[in-house]
């Protein structure tokens, strides 16, 4: 598979994604979505990756969607094109293993809404969060609106949509819209101890952990609780869970 606009990398049982147009703050294009795709087929396929690790070369993660590719577009071919973003990032928020944000710089427009759309973020303390499409007569494609008030609350959200305010990343840390800040030199050695403390749970019950609360967020409490409890009885059909329960009453660590 041969990309022009990302680095994909398969590490023991983490891939790496790096978003790589840093000549343009690594806007989102259609190669980009395009190509993101494709890795996400390969990382379906590859059932020994337990974690993924989005980042962005540069001085930005994100800084948005490529104003110069939408520009000159109609309203149905924004329509698709906003749909494009749309069901890339569900597809990233939907994958069976967790995903984390690693926010090196500029989060923009399309870029918080990709962050969004990731399990959990960290950012470095030159990170910068916003959606600033209102400066241009517009609104957010990618599910901004959505996202981002159920992360952060209404009024927050509406705040940051109708100003088109830029925070930084400690205020998106005190707002949750990410959950730790690091130091530049630091990120990526956090993000993967991240993914390392997650690849040495029970693999089953990460995917099932992530699965039930995601979907669960979306129902009524009652229907999220019947889910609950019945993927929670699903668990003790297979070895991992019995493994697990021997190892704590044997104080051991499992052997997974």
């Amino acid at each position: 598979m041969e990309l022009t606009t990302l680095e994909f990398q398969i590490t023991e049982n983490r891939a790496d994604i790096t978003i790589n147009r840093p000549q343009s703050l690594n806007a989102l294009n259609s190669t980009v979505f395009k190509e993101l795709n494709a890795v996400l087929d390969e990382i379906e396929k590859n059932d020994s990756i337990r974690s993924i690790i989005i980042t962005g070369n540069g001085k930005a993660f994100v800084a948005g969607a490529d104003i110069a590719e939408m520009s000159d577009m109609n309203p149905q071919q924004a329509e698709i094109f906003a749909k494009t973003g749309h069901d890339t990032f569900n597809r990233i928020a939907n994958l069976r293993v967790p995903v984390i944000a690693a926010i090196n710089g500029f989060a923009l427009g399309g870029g918080c809404e990709f962050a969004m759309a990731c399990d959990i973020r960290i950012a470095n303390t030159f990170a910068k969060f916003g959606q600033p499409e209102v400066n241009l007569g517009l609104i957010p494609g990618y599910c901004g609106t959505q996202r981002l008030s159920r992360i952060i609350g209404l009024s927050n959200a509406l705040h940051l949509l109708l100003t088109a305010d830029m925070i930084d990343a400690n205020e998106a840390l005190r707002l949750g819209l990410v959950q730790k800040v690091t130091s530049p030199e630091e990120l990526m050695d956090e993000a993967r101890k991240i993914a390392s403390k997650i690849a040495s749970k029970g693999k089953i019950a990460v995917q099932k952990a992530k699965e039930v609360t995601v979907k669960g967020y979306f129902m009524n409490f009652n229907e999220a609780s019947k889910l609950e409890i019945k993927e929670f009885g699903s668990l003790f059909k297979n070895g991992e869970s019995n493994e697990g329960m021997q190892a704590f009453l044997e104080k051991r660590k499992p052997n997974w």
